[in-house]
This record gives structure tokens, C-alpha cells and sequence, in this order.
């Protein structure tokens, strides 16, 4: 079983996430943000960064965290990234429509890209990963995008490669939204996702 890390800024969305007692029994290391300059890690295999982080901390943390990355660790990230410090980091902002499903032929935008995917195979649908969106990447060539925008980007995508190692990286955040009582599919999400994380 995978050893799982994440980086908690102590806000009440990420408290209940985090100690939510389904999902906390997969982390191994739950580190407050302003400590994890200082905190080992090395014992890790999985490092999650989510969404809301104090920025200015974050952009303290970039190198350690790509220096995890490198070093043969997996990086999680959630939720959109203004700054840029992902690998190959290309992000585009679009305005985010929370009730499009009361619109009518309500449509997410959103395309499964890689179904045989373990992720989708084994612990997701789509329907569980569908909320809303906040806008989405343009992941570099050798990135294999798992869930697609019909208007062109990548919601969620993963890419391993030898100069910045294994990265899965998303625009959803599912972090934030469960532990603020808002969006029931992220449970559902999270469900998954941490089996996942932890067995594959």
C-alpha cells in the first residue's frame, strides 16, 4: 500500500477532508503547510498539494515539491493553479458555471479521453468526477489526458517523465468542496480516488 502525504492548510474545508475518517485512513503524513519546509517526507510514495493553500507558502514549497517528484514520488495536484510552478505549467482561466446542470440539455463539457485508464477501469466514472469547472490545462505532448474539455484543454491529466517525474495533475478540487458541504459528486470522487492513490 502506497504511503500518502498531504500538505493541510488548517482551513475548515481541508480539516473535515482530511479527517473525514474514510478518507483519513489512507494518509500517512498529514503536514500543516507552514511546516512542511521542515517536515521529512522521504518515507512518502504520494504527495498531495491541494487546492486553497496560502500562495505565497506555496511558492516557498515549488522546489521541494518537484525535488519529491524527481526523486521517484507521485505529486497530486487539485484545484487551478494561477502561479506558475506545475511542470510545463499551461494554464487557462475560464469563468466557472456552478448550476449548468439546471440549464436546458444541461451538458458538463466534459470527455472521458482514457477509459482503460486503472483510474476509470477500477474506482472512477465520469459522473463522479463531474462538478464544475474552473478552467483547464494545455499538458505538454508527452502527458496522457484523462479527462478532456469539448472546448479543447485537459481537466485532468497525468504525466511521467524523466525530467520531472510522475505528476497527476487537475483542475477539480474535490478537497475543497467536500469539506465545505458543496457538491455531493465529490464524495464520490474522493471515494475513489483515495483507493487509487493508495493500491495502484
Amino acid at each position: 500500500m502506497n504511503k500518502i502525504g498531504v500538505i493541510y492548510s488548517g482551513n475548515e474545508s481541508h480539516y473535515r477532508t482530511f479527517h473525514e475518517p474514510k478518507f483519513h485512513q489512507f494518509i500517512d503524513q498529514l503536514i500543516y503547510h507552514p511546516d512542511f519546509l521542515g517536515t521529512d517526507i522521504s518515507m512518502l510514495d504520494i504527495l498531495i498539494v491541494p487546492s486553497q493553500l496560502n500562495q505565497p507558502l506555496l511558492l516557498k514549497s515549488v522546489n521541494k515539491i518537484h525535488a519529491f517528484a524527481q526523486s521517484g514520488g507521485t505529486v497530486i495536484a487539485f484545484g487551478p493553479q494561477p502561479h506558475d510552478w506545475l511542470p510545463n505549467q499551461n494554464w487557462e482561466f475560464r469563468p466557472t458555471n456552478f448550476w449548468w446542470w439546471l440549464e436546458e440539455n444541461a451538458d458538463s463539457g466534459l470527455l472521458l479521453s482514457a477509459p482503460n485508464h486503472s483510474l476509470f477501469a477500477r474506482y472512477l466514472t465520469l459522473n463522479d468526477c463531474t462538478w464544475h469547472q474552473h478552467g483547464v490545462f494545455w499538458p505538454p505532448e508527452d502527458a496522457e489526458i484523462l479527462i478532456a474539455s469539448k472546448n479543447g484543454g485537459a481537466v485532468l491529466y497525468e504525466q511521467n517523465s524523466e525530467q520531472y517525474g510522475h505528476w497527476i495533475i487537475t483542475t477539480l478540487d474535490p478537497d475543497y468542496h467536500f469539506g465545505s458541504y458543496f457538491m455531493p459528486a465529490t464524495e464520490k470522487f474522493l471515494e475513489g480516488f483515495f483507493p487509487y492513490l493508495a493500491y495502484e
